[in-house]
């Protein structure tokens, strides 16, 4: 499984520390919520709500450099439109790393 990392933000911010921790603290403070709207939304099965969640997961998966997850989660988001849970496993299987590795910044 694929490992987040900083370099997204670390080149958005081009050094500016201040800015850099100010993505970050958005980022925890977003990713914690989001993740626990998801698991709310796919245990009451609503696929709607938990397309939105996953939508915007997506998202910072991709600042967080997960390249090959935000693939697979985009095919999962398509795949909630459709009324399937296909990717579902691979989805929750990054969401802990997601989040162990924001916790630890």
């Amino acid at each position: 499984m694929e490992q987040p990392n900083l370099s997204y933000i670390n080149e958005l911010s081009s050094g500016d520390e201040q800015f850099r921790d100010q993505i970050i603290r958005v980022l925890k403070e977003e990713l914690f919520l989001d993740v626990e709207s998801y698991y709310k939304h796919i245990q009451n099965e609503d696929l709607k709500k938990t397309k939105e969640v996953v939508h915007r997961i997506k998202h910072k998966m991709s600042i967080l450099g997960l390249e090959k997850s935000y693939k697979i989660t985009n095919d999962f988001e398509n795949n909630l439109a459709n009324s399937s849970i296909k990717d579902k496993i691979y989805f929750e299987n990054i969401l802990p790393v997601m989040l162990d590795f924001v916790k630890n910044l």
